[in-house]
């Protein structure tokens, strides 16, 4: 692993990419950074396994991960995507437990590892710091709440027409035509495994709402909304 300096340039660090981190003096961010190690990862591939064991937080520099379980019968369930400033291995930090999750890079990916101690050194001395962390502990929480909601109490339109109005408020990208647009930031594949379907299952039902003009499809990851108010409706 190199050292997370040679990820510096001019002045920035990778924990600037993280709000939580963004309002440490520079001192406190190099001394963090030097207890540091800085990994690349290609598409595709691991960052850990179930069942691994670490003591460190990984914050996501560059690059996509995404987070799974997959079941005995090789069923997998995307529990998040993590972008640039995400981090993951938090429950690690505070417990002896093994990771119980999957992290694989979706694209080039670049990761800074931060030693646990200095984190927990960070939260001792920063009480401002570890309430951001419970903070953004219990949105994930919150996340997890509403992913258990999405597969238990809403069918596969339902969950598609959810995840396109969070992805327009998210991003609000409205295209030449006036109309909404969502680009797909991951395959359709992973998309399916992130709301708990099927890859075919998606993609029949992404052809029915187009047949019924709610969307246009353009391409493999252009998805233009056409009636926002009729998702709205079954959401």
């Amino acid at each position: 692993m190199k050292s997370c300096s040679h990820c510096n340039h001019k002045d920035h660090y990778c924990i600037d990419n993280v709000p939580i981190f963004r309002d440490l003096l520079p001192d406190e961010k190099e001394s963090i950074m030097n207890s540091s190690n800085q990994k690349n990862f290609k598409k595709g591939e691991i960052i850990f396994t179930p069942g691994d064991s670490f003591d460190d937080l990984f914050v996501v520099n560059k690059g996509m991960v995404k987070i799974s379980k997959v079941s005995s019968l090789g069923k997998e369930q995307i529990l998040r995507i993590l972008k640039p400033g995400d981090f993951m291995g938090e429950l690690t930090l505070f417990s002896k437990s093994i990771l119980s999750n999957t992290a694989e890079a979706l694209e080039q990916t670049e990761i800074c590892i931060i030693q646990g101690n200095r984190i927990r050194q960070l939260l001792i001395q920063s009480p401002e710091i570890a309430i951001k962390f419970l903070q953004k502990y219990t949105e994930r929480i919150e996340e997890t709440e509403e992913l258990i909601e999405q597969i238990g109490l809403r069918d596969v339109e339902q969950r598609i027409a959810n995840y396109l109005l969070i992805e327009i408020e998210n991003n609000r990208i409205i295209n030449n035509n006036g109309k909404y647009e969502v680009a797909l930031p991951v395959s359709k594949g992973d998309l399916a495994a992130l709301i708990g379907t099927t890859q075919e299952t998606l993609s029949r039902k992404l052809s029915l709402f187009q047949d019924n003009g709610w969307i246009k499809l353009k391409g493999q990851r252009i998805i233009e909304v056409a009636d926002i108010k009729r998702l709205e409706s079954i959401r």
